[in-house]
């Protein structure tokens, strides 16, 4: 553990002792981040824009080019040589862009996520970038939070710092302020806090000690390299379908190759047309594509408020079909207001309001800490009550805080008369605690009568979609060990907080696409079924529904309780550990989950989930490391329109992979039919690349940013085990590319019967009406990749940058065509219009029957 020299070690003594600290000066903290540098682990260097162009050269289809202009050079067919080599350049060039892209887009949405920490400057309480975080800093760290740079603790609160990403050690570890030997192990340091370790219980000051590559995380970094970014299933589909292709093609080839032979072809034309057709036959680009389909996509999620760590989960987005989400600011507005108070003492009710509380809201009315707390201090902000001088008159000594398992929070503060303990939580949890009652008389001994009538209060006040939580006190000592026991019950506090205006249709469209939503929460039961039916989750409140006390353990439970879990809409008063059973039952049942959380406590759950979704605006650190997803607005509506689009996603990858082999397969008919039947009229070698060129890459592209269909919500959900192109669809892609292949050929015949019906068989133009019409028919074969049977409204047709990948493909054709040296070296030569209109017009007959094919359903959509 690094000490700098300058910190001001006096400084640091009179922090520990004031109430407040002050921790660093702004200025102070510029100059220290000047000195020290940014408190970040330094990553692998990202990918050279050279060594990603040379890259491009490094696969077996380059080599086969290569090789083809080599045989060229040996032949001295100078002029094909020089082009196939051009060509290659242009691949690369397409590959390169493509791939940058790629990595661009994912270092962009690194950038998106970033850890905020809670710092004392110029005595004041504030969040920032835990990349500004500096030697010097005090940082104030409670449960759920990550800890973001080494510091030694000033103060603590039942801490326990789980340190198993540094030590191994799964035990959460007990840390307090008592200084311990520096030199001692890592574990029995229990006074220092280490970076990427996390806060499972309690809150600390600490003051930093260590920054980025020089904390422990640091040092240990330096030591291991960083190892490569696992590709996704569906990369890893891609790159199997890839290989299944090439022996394909390879075998197809090697028939075409001797059949070639046989039919008095020449060696060196059938060999290089036999590379050609392989490298034209084989999708390489695939991986890539796909790569920047789903970053862009990712992208475009980011900028809807969802940020998705993972390339992985955009697939498994498509095919989630049951939300399991929290109520408060996921369902609800979280814009919580206490609208009634129930209590024969409003003082001492005030005093639990902001005594029992951490958070603050400051004159400018900026909100830090958990929203309920801070509902309550602007509650008592409207009683004129002022929260920094109740905090002042009444110090805190002792603090027991909130924990999913206790569900209750209580503060020891010095007072006038003593000390008295303040408690707030859960109503049941709170009477439970209560050995007294506070009524219009004085303090009474609590009773069973007394704790229903209390429980009947808080049950009429859910009732009506009011939040709940009990209050109570007890005067006592310092040296008290229990101070949330014993207490005295004072009152309720009913909060106020609507559901959100766009929940609803939200939920609407989840039934409709065949996803079930569950609400979990921990509220009480009676809140919890009236915000569900106000959303339309349960159709009336005498619905069913399970309440954490009444959920057996995983291991205990019954084939029925299994059953009533996964048929019931709402879950109330809910543990961490419930949450996680109950993902292991929708996933038992083969249901694939997306999961909500926002706690320390919540992150086995998320972890479990297929899609484990944080909240962003008041998550815990911890919550938000171990998610899928990260929701900046904490919205539900934002999690359907993430699945909204990873299913979009994921058809658009699915459409350009059947746009890319149906053209690709299109091709090796034309070829194979020409050498087989021994017509007079062949696709040069150079004209195949071409055509690649032209047609595959930027329709494929604009496939893959296509909006979607707007009926994408009202299909089931995608079964994940599927493969990209089933049987169906198989099936589908050869039937597109024996239409593109006949209409194409039956151009050349069409011409020469109808224009050149006087005329001798002329291959070279025959060559050329072969060539137009097949970069026309699949140029425009794009136009079939939309999910509407009506032709004009699907999204394929309204995709404007479908439309500007088909006219800068023709302007690339037509350009090309104008320049007579590069005519030359395609072999392509001056037509008359009637065989262009010829040409084109086999295009759109091959476009009618395949519209026609879709409208008879004899190919998927």
């Amino acid at each position: 553990m690094l000490v700098t020299d300058t910190l001001n070690k006096s400084k640091s003594d009179s922090t520990k002792k004031s109430e407040v600290p002050l921790g660093l000066s702004n200025s102070e903290a510029k100059k220290y981040l000047l000195q020290f540098g940014k408190n970040s682990i330094e990553q692998e260097s990202k990918k050279n824009a050279f060594l990603i162009f040379l890259a491009q050269f490094n696969n077996p289809i380059v080599y086969l080019l290569l090789f083809a202009a080599g045989m060229s050079f040996f032949f001295k067919e100078w002029l094909d040589g020089i082009a196939i080599l051009v060509v290659l350049l242009i691949n690369s060039c397409i590959g390169f862009y493509m791939e940058f892209q790629a990595d661009r887009s994912m270092e962009a949405l690194k950038k998106l996520s970033t850890i905020s920490a809670k710092v004392f400057r110029d005595g004041e309480l504030i969040e920032i970038n835990c990349e500004e975080i500096v030697p010097g800093d005090i940082i104030y760290l409670e449960a759920g939070d990550l800890v973001t740079a080494d510091s030694r603790i000033l103060k603590s609160s039942q801490l326990q710092v789980d340190e198993s990403s540094l030590t191994g050690e799964s035990i959460p570890v007990e840390k307090q302020a008592e200084k311990t030997d520096e030199n001692s192990p890592i574990a029995e340091r229990t006074d220092l806090l280490y970076k990427g370790t996390c806060v499972a219980k309690g809150n600390a000051h600490a003051l930093v000690t260590a920054t980025g590559m020089r904390t422990e995380l640091g040092k240990i970094a330096r030591l291991v390299q960083s190892a490569d970014q696992s590709a996704t299933p569906l990369e890893k589909k891609l790159e199997e379908f890839s290989k299944m292709l090439i022996k394909i093609t390879v075998a197809i080839v090697v028939i075409i190759f001797i059949v070639g032979l046989l039919n008095g072809q020449k060696l060196f034309e059938m060999l290089e047309t036999s590379i050609a057709l392989a490298v034209a036959a084989i999708p390489e680009g695939l991986p890539i594509v796909a790569t920047l389909a789903l970053a862009q996509g990712m992208l475009k999620m980011a900028r809807q408020n969802v940020i998705v760590k993972k390339l992985s989960v955009v697939e498994t987005l498509g095919g989630t079909n049951v939300i399991c989400t929290d109520k408060t600011g996921t369902l609800t507005q979280n814009k919580i207001e206490v609208s009634e108070v129930k209590s024969h003492d409003s003082e001492i009710m005030m005093r639990i309001a902001v005594l029992c509380n951490t958070a603050t809201v400051s004159k400018e009315g900026k909100e830090t800490g958990d929203p309920l707390e801070t509902a309550l201090l602007k509650y008592a902000m409207k009683q004129a009550i002022s929260a920094d001088e109740f905090r002042k008159k009444y110090p805190i000594e002792k603090e027991e805080p909130f924990s999913s398992e206790t569900k209750v929070m209580t503060m020891l503060c010095k007072t006038d008369n003593g000390f008295t303990a303040y408690c707030k939580g859960a109503v049941e949890e709170i009477l439970k605690r209560c050995i007294h009652s506070l009524e219009a008389g004085g303090v009474i001994t609590m009773n069973e009568p007394i704790r229903t009538e209390w429980l009947t209060k808080a049950e009429q006040m859910a009732s009506s979609g009011l939040r709940v939580i009990g209050g109570a006190f007890k005067n006592t000592n310092k040296y008290d060990n229990e101070i949330s026991q014993g207490l005295v019950f004072t009152g309720l506090f009913g909060m106020i907080d609507p559901p959100r205006d766009d929940v609803f249709e939200a939920i609407k469209e989840c039934k409709a696409a065949g996803i079930n939503v569950v609400m979990i929460t921990g509220d009480h039961p009676a809140t919890a079924k009236n915000i569900a039916q106000q959303l339309g989750i349960i159709s009336s409140q005498n619905a069913g529904g399970v309440i954490g006390k009444e959920m057996n353990e995983y291991d205990k439970l019954s084939e029925d309780e299994k059953t009533h879990w996964i048929n019931s809409h709402v879950f109330a008063r809910v543990n961490p550990k419930q949450k996680l059973d109950l993902v292991h039952i929708f996933q038992e049942k083969k249901f694939i989950v997306a999961m909500t959380g926002d706690g320390v406590n919540d992150a086995p759950a998320l972890k479990k989930a297929d899609i484990g979704i944080a909240m962003g605006m008041n998550g815990t650190q911890v919550a938000q490391e171990v998610a899928d997803m990260i929701l900046k607005d904490n919205s539900f509506t934002s999690i359907v329109r993430a699945i909204k689009q990873g299913r979009i996603i994921f058809e658009n990858i699915r459409k350009f992979v059947i746009f890319l082999l149906s053209c690709n397969i299109s091709e090796l008919l034309v070829i194979a039919t020409a050498s087989s039947l021994n017509l007079h009229f062949q696709l040069f070698p150079l004209q195949i690349l071409f055509i690649n060129i032209i047609t595959d890459v930027l329709p494929a592209l604009a496939l893959g940013i296509t909006e979607g269909s707007d009926s994408i919500m009202k299909l089931p959900p995608r079964n994940i085990e599927e493969p990209i192109i089933d049987k169906k669809r198989w099936w589908t892609i050869i039937f597109y590319s024996i239409i593109i292949a006949v209409s194409s050929i039956g151009a050349v015949f069409i011409s020469h019967l109808t224009v050149h019906n006087t005329e001798l068989w002329n291959p070279e133009l025959c060559n050329n009406i072969l060539f137009f019409s097949l970069i026309f028919s699949q140029l425009f074969h794009v136009f079939n990749m939309g999910s509407s049977t009506s032709f004009f409204n699907s999204e394929a047709f309204r995709n404007k940058y479908v439309w500007g990948a088909i006219i800068l493909s023709l302007t690339i054709l037509f350009g090309t065509y104008a320049i007579e040296p590069i005519r030359n070296v395609l072999s392509v030569y001056e037509m008359s219009v009637y065989d262009l209109l010829i040409s084109f017009g086999a295009s759109i007959v091959s476009l009618i029957i395949i519209q026609i094919a879709r409208k008879l359903k004899i190919v998927v959509q």
